[in-house]
């Protein structure tokens, strides 16, 4: 049998299951990234929780139990994240979420500016190169922007073209890394510990005008991540997850 044939025959592979898979989450620490660490081991992966500060690992792995591994990395050191990824050793799905949104000051500090790119974009492009060839067959890449690459807002022009610099990377990479399939997720507005300490009166006024009016929880963000690493026919696109905010 060739190798196409083979390859249909993996069941699991086309099925798309996270049953015993390797998953590693950049970012992994709070926020959507340990809500999709958390989904992903309900599923019965085995997860990987990277993230720069190691008591926020350590906090991470405690949290999903004994089954999960973690370790510190600091995805704008290149020779940090090789090691990284040595450690880790052959897995079967990447999910980048680590970062910030911060804009630049209107002021244009150009060091601020360069600093925005610095773990999203240049520290997701990183983490690829020197994980790709740990992935496994069926294996995936999932990364992460934001609606600001499709709604901009004053003061934050910087960002706008980072998050869409990432979904361009998506694409070029799904290409590039073929049958690697490579991903995005774009979040809308989601409850993670900053936006928790945002008054509720000012919530209520962000989202009203949305089709759903409410910020999205980190946990239906992750399904999205999910759904990308178990859709075996799934490349080079980027899932909005917003509650339609990009609709008005």
């Amino acid at each position: 049998m060739g190798a196409a044939g083979r390859s249909l025959g993996r069941g699991g592979d086309i099925q798309g299951t996270l049953r015993a898979k390797k998953v590693v989450v950049i970012g992994g620490s709070s926020g959507i990234g340990f809500a999709v660490a958390k989904a992903a081991q309900d599923a019965e992966a085995m997860v990987v929780v990277g993230s720069s500060r190691a008591a926020n690992v350590e906090s991470a792995v405690q949290r999903l139990g004994a089954a999960a591994e973690g370790s510190v990395v600091d995805v704008t050191n290149e020779g940090d994240v090789a090691s990284f990824f040595e450690r880790v050793g052959p897995f079967d799905h990447l999910v980048f979420t680590a970062g910030d949104w911060d804009a630049p000051p209107v002021e244009w500090d150009i060091a601020r500016a360069q600093a925005v790119l610095a773990v999203r974009f240049w520290g997701a492009l990183t983490a690829i190169k020197h994980c790709r060839g740990s992935i496994t067959e069926g294996g995936s890449i999932t990364l992460t922007d934001g609606v600001i690459a499709h709604r901009p807002r004053k003061g934050a022009a910087v960002t706008t073209a980072m998050a869409g610099a990432l979904e361009h990377l998506t694409r070029g990479l799904a290409v590039d890394l073929a049958p690697v399939r490579v991903n995005a997720v774009c979040p809308g507005l989601v409850l993670t510990e900053a936006v928790k300490n945002v008054p509720e009166e000012q919530l209520r006024q962000m989202t009203k005008r949305l089709p759903l009016p409410r910020a999205g929880a980190p946990a239906e963000i992750a399904e999205a991540y999910l759904y990308l690493m178990r859709g075996t026919y799934t490349t080079g696109q980027v899932l909005r997850v917003d509650g339609g905010y990009t609709l008005i």
